[in-house]
């Protein structure tokens, strides 16, 4: 890959990362090649690329302005053909919970080692409003709490992979989890598990013990395939029992 193309990246990454919206200013050159440690002339042939795809618009005088957001690569080639195959076959949302468990044991394990009191607070802020919303009863701000929860570990692992994966699945992430929670809350004495199992999670972290922290998240998403497995035999068997009786 060109160095430019590299480049190209790292400033699609920070206009994510700032939030940048349509119309504002990117950072003077000089500033961005600090930031991206690359040189002036791959900077701006990176520029070049950006303004060409219509991302871009160059003022003389005036620097380098967003003129049309990133394309969402990871909704369009990752997320939406999983959720539609999820929809097709519910069966494929345990490959999901099977990818997330070696995901989110790495997130946890970096999160562990290099947590930051502030990300700490976050992953603690989420892991409230989860409570919050679940005894309030909103069970959909309770599902996007519990996504938020698994994205504050792993902006936690400062690594910047980690978390751009994670940001990129977030909405499939969300996905699974309410589909998990349909399942495996419906039952308070699962609720009062799944509670305790994020606070082992946080704990460790807290403890700076990354194995602990990743056998904890490990565990968790362990537990909730195992209860929609054995929830889903459990409705089979009484839709097979309620089928037997109209015989």
């Amino acid at each position: 890959m060109k160095v430019s193309d590299k480049v190209v990246q790292s400033l699609r990454i920070l206009i994510e990362q700032n939030n940048m919206q349509v119309g504002d200013r990117l950072p003077a050159e000089r500033k961005l090649c600090e930031q991206l440690g690359v040189s002036r002339s791959s900077l701006r042939e990176a520029i070049q690329q950006l303004t060409s795809r219509g991302m871009l618009l160059s003022k003389v005088g005036a620097g380098n302005f967003l003129q049309q957001l990133p394309t969402n690569w990871s909704q369009h080639q990752i997320v939406q053909p999983l959720s539609d195959l999820i929809d097709q076959d519910p069966a494929y949302r345990f490959d999901v919970q099977e990818a997330r468990t070696i995901l989110e044991g790495g997130t946890a394990w970096y999160a562990a080692e290099r947590a930051t009191p502030e990300d700490l607070q976050n992953i603690r802020d989420c892991y409230a409003q989860i409570s919050h919303f679940q005894a309030i009863g909103d069970d959909d701000q309770a599902a996007q709490a519990d996504a938020k929860f698994h994205l504050a570990i792993a902006e936690a692992s400062h690594n910047l992979v980690l978390i751009q994966m994670m940001r990129g699945l977030f909405d499939l992430l969300q996905f699974n989890v309410v589909l998990g929670r349909r399942k495996v809350y419906s039952e308070p004495h699962r609720f009062d598990q799944l509670h305790l199992q994020h606070q082992q999670v946080i704990d460790a972290i807290e403890r700076r013990d990354p194995e602990a922290a990743r056998q904890a998240v490990c565990g968790h998403i362990e537990f909730v395939i195992q209860q929609v497995r054995s929830i889903d035999e459990e409705d089979a068997r009484r839709q097979r029992a309620s089928r037997l009786n109209r015989i």
